[in-house]
């Protein structure tokens, strides 16, 4: 199958925006799972681990994240979830005890659509978080494009391309928190396991810094392992 010239230049956008960021000096790595699996027909776990370090190479966490989550599936482009997480965050000179531990609860709704072969995926996010015993509000808002690359529609064999930027926002004190910018090309294996490799851009106030990110998606039935 050929890729048309649309794809073609998603594709060199992409590649161009990820020399960009790899120019940078200072250059942190996101090692991540997600899974989403199903227990019941309208019902799925969300599961999720985040080893987040100062430099590129993974040997000096900033930030390790878990966080878990019970989904319901309202209609096949609709779902709500919520969930608990664990952050722990790291100082870079000194990784052996957490510069803060966060408690977070939290609440989302994904609805996502289709226009062609591009897939457009909305998620709203609010949580509640206890960071080292002080308690704060956010909101979250992200756009996510997908698109396949060598296929009309995403099957094993895939290559896609994904995009996305989030938005955080506080309730109190600095309405700004944070800006995620995400570029990344990813390859379906099969349709529950895929992998993403990708750039993102976070800006927090007027301080900014690239992340390489690496992501495994493992999304089993556990309906189907139940029957064994």
């Amino acid at each position: 199958m050929r890729t048309g010239p649309k794809i073609k230049l998603l594709v060199l956008l992409f590649f161009a925006t990820f020399s960009a960021f790899s120019q940078s000096d200072e250059m942190g790595n996101w090692l991540m799972y997600f899974g989403q699996n199903k227990i019941k027909e309208r019902w799925s776990l969300h599961t999720e681990v985040q080893y987040r370090n100062h430099t590129l190479a993974p040997v000096n966490i900033e930030q390790l994240l878990l966080r878990g989550g019970l989904n319901y599936h309202l209609a096949p482009h609709a779902l709500v979830t919520a969930g608990y997480g664990y952050v722990t965050s790291y100082d870079e000179a000194d990784s052996s005890t957490p510069l803060s531990k966060e408690h977070r609860v939290w609440q989302q709704f994904i609805l996502t659509n289709a226009v062609g072969r591009v897939k457009f995926e909305h998620r709203y996010r609010v949580e509640q978080r206890w960071v080292s015993g002080d308690y704060k509000n956010r909101l979250r808002y992200r756009l996510m494009l997908t698109v396949p690359l060598n296929r009309k529609v995403m099957e094993p064999g895939t290559v896609f391309l994904g995009v996305y930027d989030e938005i955080f926002v506080n309730t109190e004190q600095t309405f700004f928190d944070r800006n995620r910018l995400y570029g990344a090309l990813g390859y379906q294996f099969k349709p529950e396991l895929a992998v993403q490799v990708g750039m993102l851009y976070q800006r927090v106030n007027a301080y900014g810094k690239k992340y390489l990110q690496l992501a495994l998606i493992y999304n089993p039935d556990l309906r189907k392992n139940s029957k064994n």
